[in-house]
């Protein structure tokens, strides 16, 4: 157990490093819309992006936020599985808990996504095609967030090693604890719908 632990002790701080990288708000800052933060949510991930009206920025947060759990899981691969799965973790928990910002970070579903990708891309298709359907179906992109995880991770037993696949399945109640408002507001009907918020503007 304990050698285990060291053998994952590095990938997991490399992918912990790398998943810390808030490209919401490097890409924002850059743009000169200041800091993320204060938009929204608050959140530094695409769909607070979104909030301000760049679509380019917000596709380019959800592409780099996969891209750095896919590559953090692909170079520790090169060690061994176990590895990948340590870079996974901490890639997801860089992103959604960065030291730069004093542990406040995204929700965590690109990157999840992009280790998904990364440890099986079968599993990460199949998260993927998931969204989309749900997302076709009830018009909530956390509702298809939230569900698109659990989908995955079922998958994953199937199609992946077992050690990815328990990763994968603690990582559903975290995602889910990191929507908590979403949840809220998915109960109560208030959440909005994918478009709605254009319907809204225009009327």
């Amino acid at each position: 157990m304990v050698s285990t632990l060291i053998l994952m002790a590095g990938p997991f701080l490399m992918g912990y490093l790398m998943g810390s990288i808030p490209f919401g708000l490097l890409l924002t800052r850059g743009a000169g819309l200041g800091d993320i933060r204060k938009v929204g949510s608050g959140n530094i991930g695409a769909t607070n992006v979104l909030r301000t009206g760049r679509k380019g920025l917000a596709a380019a947060t959800l592409l780099l936020d996969a891209l750095k759990g896919v590559i953090a899981v692909l170079i520790a691969d090169q060690v061994g599985q176990l590895a990948a799965v340590g870079a996974a973790a901490g890639a997801v928990l860089g992103h959604m808990y960065p030291v730069w910002l004093g542990f406040k970070g995204g929700k965590g579903v690109a990157t999840t996504l992009g280790i998904m990708w990364g440890l099986s891309w079968p599993v990460g298709a199949i998260a993927c095609a998931a969204w989309l359907a749900i997302a076709a179906a009830f018009r909530y992109s956390s509702l298809a967030a939230l569900l698109s995880v659990v989908v995955a991770a079922a998958a994953a037993w199937f199609l992946t090693d077992h050690r990815a696949a328990l990763l994968l399945t603690l990582l559903v109640p975290l995602v889910w604890a990191r929507h908590h408002e979403n949840i809220a507001r998915l109960l109560n009907g208030t959440e909005p719908r994918i478009g709605e918020g254009k319907k809204q503007a225009a009327a």
